[in-house]
């Protein structure tokens, strides 16, 4: 029988360098990997701000900042912006191919790669490996939806989304970096958020949202972007900067397992 919300079992990690703000020290709250995960749970985890990376699902239960918001585009009262329709009509000519693995596909390997070496030398993920690629990147919960962008034979770009009942979690994204002008990056979000809205479901979950971060800013161009603060998900219009990311949801803690 699949667990409830409230029998899952969720552990910590050790505190370890942030990825995203320097001299931060981050704690790491994940579910047990051993745990059957169900469209169900999965859906009501995001809800509770938790993410996907490989197998594991993954929220940050760090003790001395919340800067790490989780966020979501309500995609039912989206609209497009001038510079965002201007990237929708630029990338109209491109054919999308859905599948259902990555893993073997020596072109998508490639194309990760050279995103990495020439957009994220600076990251946690250079140099790439083809092992990582794999398990992070991988089908962990059976729900994983993978769009390729083609540019008449070429493949230039991939989105890894997970889909959920209210919608999609937005994984990762990675692009040929010669294709910069058609900000590939922006389209796939437009893209993820389209599906959603012709799908009639609510949401495309984009992750963190960090203020005073380079990286993750982006998100709040897409809108109305959604903030889960204090346990509830909310306008970011509407809120101060930063906010506790607590849900209210009773979880049993075993910390650092061996």
């Amino acid at each position: 029988m699949t667990a409830s919300l409230r029998d899952i079992r969720v552990y910590t990690t050790f505190p370890h360098a942030c990825s995203y703000l320097a001299e931060q020290e981050a704690t790491t709250l994940f579910i047990d990997p051993r745990q059957t995960v169900s469209a169900e749970l999965y859906t009501q985890l995001s809800i509770m701000g938790f993410r996907r990376s490989g197998d594991h699902l993954y929220r940050p239960h760090c003790s001395r900042c919340t800067a790490c918001v989780p966020s979501r585009v309500r995609v039912a009262d989206f609209v497009r912006s001038r510079s965002q329709n201007r990237v929708w009509k630029r990338n109209q000519d491109l054919r999308v191919v859905e599948g259902q693995s990555i893993d073997d596909d020596d072109d998508a390997y490639a194309l990760y790669r050279r995103y990495i070496e020439g957009r994220h030398a600076d990251g946690d993920m250079f140099p790439p490996d083809r092992d990582q690629y794999s398990s992070f990147l991988n089908n962990g919960l059976g729900c994983t939806r993978y769009f390729r962008f083609y540019e008449g034979e070429a493949l230039i770009g991939i989105v890894v989304a997970d889909q959920m009942l209210d919608g999609l979690s937005a994984i990762y994204t990675f692009y040929d970096p010669s294709t910069e002008k058609r900000s590939l990056g922006t389209y796939a979000v437009l893209y993820q958020i389209a599906l959603m809205q012709e799908a009639g479901l609510g949401y495309v979950y984009l992750g963190y949202w960090i203020q005073n971060s380079n990286k993750m800013n982006y998100k709040a161009r897409f809108r109305p972007l959604e903030l889960l603060q204090n346990g509830a998900w909310q306008p970011r219009e509407a809120l101060p900067s930063g906010g506790d990311v607590s849900h209210g949801v009773p979880l049993r803690f075993v910390d650092n397992p061996g």
